[in-house]
């Protein structure tokens, strides 16, 4: 009798060789999924009725949930999911087991927890953290932030809008408009979002009531005017039933709008364009592995760089020119807004981490102090004349707030007089820092006009703000001009001697330094005269004589002069080389 392993022979190497049928007919037998007996034997398309993989050319949104608490934006994020196929099915399963354990929407699902992981979120039912979920449509790709609404958590809203296009704002139908929906309204107006959402959410508390639509949308719209907002868009929904979520809903017959998730694939936000800007690159790092290179690492915020571009450090304001642009995966002839890049200067001038590389035609601005708008986020008040720590780009120094120009009224979004912010007030202040800063207004760049505040002390993170208005700018001459002198200043240069060149705060460094060790050089002179018994009378004088003249002499004999600088090969190594 034959075996069944004899009557499924498996095909050898002359087989696979030759090309035989009964290597065709195995491999025809054991390929493809399995049939499925449910379905009449038919193989199941474990994908079917998902949505497409976005393609490539499809673009992104970047937006976030924000409001009071308890207005429904976990909730609403969670439908979200559910409605584009976006929830595996052991996430299911793990939603239906914490929905009976934690929900709060008795038998229904309860879609909050697919965002809120947190113990204690779960717990008491609110969101603590920001939360990023990403989801996708045949139309478009998705990051999505779901921030707290609770007012103790306002600086953890504020974080996830820094990084958003676009905001839904919600607000619960039964309760309307309230303190904490105006602050997160005018927080995402302060990091520059243009478009929102308004989705005036549980309407299925309230009957579907087209009036209570009405009314709370002409409430909105009656503080618009204030917030700078240039796309708003009012949507009736129900995170938790769906009505109007990704399907117009039959109990609004009255709304003839787009639904929300139609909204969010067809919105086009107005956005910073960093690309048409000048070139910027805070640095973040000096990149020296060996001593043959010496590169500048960071993200360009604004601009593109190319080889033989003429650039300018700042604050120091040091020129030269790009000698490579170098990216993740090796050399490349240039880079643009977003990329991270390591460049190489042809000269040697001074760049530290902190400093930002700037196009040499259009430098930004450097200056001491700026003014802006600021979230306080301590628990002790801010006062005039506190003294904190600036970030803003890549650069960190310590600063003054000079003045306090009052406190934001939340209501009426007006400034009134203040002798301090507490927690979560928003003000408009004036810092002074100790370091030439190189800052720009938020409206034109939003990486160097965006800054935190630190307490020098505990290293907590105090406040953050956007830039309004820059002080007067310690100006950047342009490459190759140089400043008139009057006849005292060329004296002073030739006094000075190359102590004089450079600019800004080298220079004065310089300067001092050198006006010092003459004033150490006479004061030599003088005990040395005396040590020679020269008459008392006559030893200050010739000290003085010294101070005065000694640099002439020096520049008159080239006593003064720097050695000329000679290029070195780093192949060749020798006594004293690669020192």
């Amino acid at each position: 009798m034959t075996s069944s392993l004899n009557a499924r022979r498996l095909p050898d190497e002359a087989d696979l060789a030759q090309g035989s049928p009964s290597a065709a007919l195995e491999d025809e037998t054991f390929a493809g999924p399995a049939p499925d007996a449910a379905t009449g034997g038919e193989v199941v398309d474990p994908q079917a009725g998902m949505h497409p993989l976005v393609s490539p050319a499809a673009s992104l949104l970047r937006f976030i949930t924000c409001g009071s608490v308890d207005d429904g934006k976990s909730t609403l994020i969670g439908r979200l999911l559910f409605e584009t196929n976006s929830v595996f099915d052991d996430q299911m399963e793990a939603l239906k087991r914490d929905s009976k354990k934690f929900g709060t929407t008795g038998e229904d699902l309860d879609f909050a927890l697919l965002v809120d992981g947190l113990s204690a979120e779960r717990e008491q039912g609110i969101t603590i953290d920001v939360a990023y979920r990403y989801f996708s449509t045949g139309n478009r790709a998705f990051i999505i932030a779901d921030t707290p609404g609770h007012e103790q958590y306002t600086r953890n809203m504020a974080t996830g809008a820094s990084q958003a296009e676009l905001a839904i704002i919600l607000v619960d139908a039964r309760k309307g408009i309230l303190p904490q929906t105006r602050r997160h309204s005018f927080i995402t107006s302060l990091v520059g979002i243009k478009s929102v959402i308004v989705a005036i959410n549980k309407m299925d508390l309230v009957d579907y009531s087209e009036e209570r639509f009405e009314e709370i949308r002409r409430g909105y719209q009656a503080i618009l005017p204030a917030l700078g907002f240039t796309d708003v868009t009012f949507v009736p929904v129900s995170a938790k039933a769906g009505d109007n979520i990704a399907a117009r809903s039959p109990r609004t017959p009255w709304y003839r709008g787009e639904t929300l998730l139609e909204r969010l694939e067809t919105v086009e936000p107005e956005t910073f364009d960093a690309g048409a800007e000048p070139f910027r690159l805070p640095v973040q790092w000096v990149n020296r592995p060996n001593l043959d290179f010496r590169g500048f690492s960071g993200s360009i915020v604004g601009g593109k760089v190319a080889k033989g571009d003429a650039i300018v450090a700042l604050p120091s304001g040091g020129r030269s020119r790009v000698k490579g642009v170098f990216g993740p995966d090796g050399e490349v002839d240039g880079a643009e807004a977003g990329e991270a890049v390591t460049i190489t200067l042809t000269d040697e001038i001074d760049v530290s981490r902190g400093d930002v590389i700037t196009a040499a035609d259009a430098p930004a601005a450097v200056s001491r102090s700026f003014s802006g708008d600021l979230l306080w986020m301590a628990n002790r008040p801010l006062i005039k004349g506190g003294r904190l720590i600036v970030k803003i780009g890549s650069a960190q120094t310590p600063a003054t707030l000079s003045s306090l120009d009052g406190a934001i009224d939340i209501h009426s979004y007006e400034a009134k007089p203040a002798d301090a912010l507490t927690m979560n007030e928003i003000g408009r202040v004036k810092l002074t820092a100790e370091r030439p800063v190189v800052a720009l207004p938020y409206g034109e760049n939003r990486d160097l006009g965006a800054f935190i505040l630190i307490d020098p002390v505990s290293n907590e993170t105090v406040a953050l703000g956007v830039v309004r208005t820059v002080g007067e700018s310690e100006a950047v001459a342009p490459e190759g001009a140089v400043a008139p002198r009057s006849g005292l200043g060329r004296l002073a240069d030739l006094w000075l001697g190359e102590a004089a060149r450079g600019s800004g705060a080298h220079r004065a460094e310089h300067r001092q330094a050198k006006i010092r060790a003459r004033i150490a050089g006479s004061v030599l002179v003088g005990f040395l005269a005396l040590i020679f018994q020269m008459p008392l009378l006559l030893v200050p004088v010739l000290a003085l004589l010294d101070f005065l003249l000694r640099p002439f002499l020096a520049v008159a004999f080239g006593a003064d002069r720097l050695p000329e600088e000679r290029e070195l090969d780093p192949t060749v190594v020798d006594e004293g080389g690669g020192i």
